[in-house]
């Protein structure tokens, strides 16, 4: 499929890259784009991605809602807006049956940043920083910031995060556990790409698994929780990724993933 707004790269690793690519208007979600982001995963688990990564051209990696995008403020729709076109671009990262991973190369503002927090695992640049610029124009964080910004962060980060709208270093947002890593930024690159080559050459399935049980684990008490690792764990004894891994651990090599 053509693209107009981002780009869509194969690696011979494994993985997708989908690289946001506007970079002009660092990277600003438009209509166009929040369509070819669910379109372009859905094209890299078809050609067979083991894990993708989202990140961006240029110095940001994404300032949020494209203001200039059609509709003025006293004419936009917001819960249409979110509903129709936002929502199902997270749900989709979300849903992605393998491992993700957000490369933030630059700015994440807006909902820019709380699309890069979809990601299972979020790498970030050291230069790179996240803001919830929201109230700055007299709006509440959405994309998920009002879901993953307590989760992550807790309460009272979250709150000042959303309040002040202050920027969050990569450093801060390290700290504060939002993102797995920072990177200095001469490394970057060739680090995530490294991970994403790592992730994608492992047992999918028991990445696709963890992820389900760390996710559910927020909303279920312990004995559901028990209940739910022994239901997921007797599935992945069933892969053939399983069988390999304990061949390969009594062999002494490493072992060789299908994802199966």
């Amino acid at each position: 499929m053509h693209y107009q707004s981002i780009k869509l790269e194969m690696n011979d690793s494994g993985y997708a890259a989908v690289v946001l690519n506007n970079p002009e208007k660092m990277n600003a979600l438009s209509s166009q784009m929040r369509a070819e982001i669910p379109e372009a995963y859905r094209e890299a688990l078809a050609v067979g991605a083991r894990a993708i990564v989202l990140t961006g051209t240029g110095k940001a990696f994404c300032s949020g809602q494209d203001l200039g995008d059609g509709a003025t403020a006293a004419s936009m729709d917001l819960e249409r807006l979110l509903r129709d076109e936002y929502n199902p671009m997270i749900q989709t990262i979300v849903d992605c049956p393998v491992p993700t991973i957000t490369a933030v190369n630059g700015a994440a503002a807006g909902a820019g940043a709380n699309l890069a927090l979809a990601s299972d695992v979020v790498i970030a640049a050291k230069s790179a920083y996240f803001m919830q610029a929201f109230t700055r124009i007299g709006l509440i964080p959405d994309a998920g910031g009002t879901y993953w910004l307590p989760r992550l962060a807790g309460t009272a980060k979250a709150m000042g995060a959303a309040y002040f709208a202050e920027k969050i270093s990569a450093e801060q947002a390290d700290d504060w556990g939002l993102i797995w890593e920072h990177v200095a930024d001469e490394a970057f690159e060739a680090h995530w790409r490294g991970r994403a080559a790592h992730l994608a050459d492992g047992p999918t399935e028991a990445y696709r698994r963890t992820a389900k049980a760390l996710r559910a684990s927020l909303d279920n008490n312990l004995s559901e929780q028990l209940t739910m690792e022994a239901r997921e764990q007797g599935k992945a004894g069933k892969t053939r990724d399983f069988k390999e891994g304990v061949l390969a651990f009594l062999d002494k090599r490493k072992p060789k993933f299908e994802g199966r």
